[in-house]
């Protein structure tokens, strides 16, 4: 179990901030497991049930998806110079992951600043045709806030850890974060492509007293309920839904080249004949 979870990490990459992961990634015997670090200015090592599993991980990063047999894992943060995971920074923290299902682990601050640990639960559950799913995560050191679309609150009250998820229409949402009751972004406005078939998630992290809140976005897709639905936008934008036109693009495609590749032999025939 140790190994596959070294080896799934080091595949995974540590750099990106946004990932995206199709959902039907768990198998029936497995779950899939992301990892967000969201406490700023402090790069850690993640040990995991006593192995080391990521070195120096940087604030902001995501690493993963990656799949896990269900169990329980005990996972502890150190200084990046540690020896082992004896003196954790935070931890150590059993995270229990049950088949087939989604979940993001979250190293982040509560509201006052101190540090801890979350582990969310995705909600991969089918989308309507020509919908996303947009989940809003509130990880920050700061108050309840309000996520504002467009300008008008579509979330009161968010508070840490808590989260809020909405069904929308395919297309891009200006969103931003004010502090509840208000209306003065506090991070955003910022696009916010909402895909077909696709759950976007946004964390809200940092700490508003340093003045270093930040958002990370992770992406899961393959979450269509038809795959022959007409993509829509609310912006009169059109998402492109890979995961449903890809296989049908490669078949056109090939159908083409031979196409082509035909022509071009009947031509080279034909001019050696005359």
């Amino acid at each position: 179990m140790r190994s596959r979870i070294l080896v799934g990490l080091a595949i995974a990459g540590l750099a990106a901030v946004t990932v995206a992961a199709p959902a039907s990634a768990a198998t029936a015997e497995d779950a899939t497991l992301s990892v967000l670090h969201g406490i700023p200015d402090t790069p850690v090592d993640v040990y995991v049930n006593g192995d080391l599993t990521l070195d120096d991980f940087q604030p902001g990063d995501l690493a993963g998806p990656l799949e896990l047999p269900a169990g329980d894992y005990d996972v502890a943060l150190t200084a990046t110079d540690a020896a082992d995971d004896s003196d954790p920074v935070l931890g150590p923290i059993t995270l229990t992951l049950e088949a087939g299902m989604s979940y993001t682990a979250v190293a982040h601050l509560d509201e006052a600043g101190e540090a801890t640990a979350k582990l969310f639960t995705n909600d991969t559950s089918e989308t309507a045709a020509g919908e996303g799913r947009l989940t809003v995560r509130h990880v920050a050191a700061a108050p309840a806030v309000d996520i504002l679309a467009g300008g008008d609150a579509v979330v009161e009250g968010l508070a840490n850890p808590d989260e809020a998820t909405l069904d929308l229409a395919a297309g891009t949402v200006s969103a931003a974060v004010a502090l509840a009751g208000t209306t003065d972004p506090v991070l955003g406005p910022t696009d916010v492509e909402i895909a077909d078939g696709t759950l976007t998630i946004v964390y809200a992290w940092g700490s508003a007293e340093d003045d270093n809140l930040a958002l990370a976005v992770q992406t899961i897709d393959g979450l269509h309920s038809d795959p022959d639905g007409v993509n829509t936008g609310s912006a009169g934008l059109a998402a492109e839904d890979r995961g449903s036109w890809a296989p049908i693009g490669a078949v056109v495609g090939g159908i083409l080249l031979l196409g082509l590749v035909s022509a071009l032999a009947v031509r080279r025939v034909a001019a050696q004949r005359s």
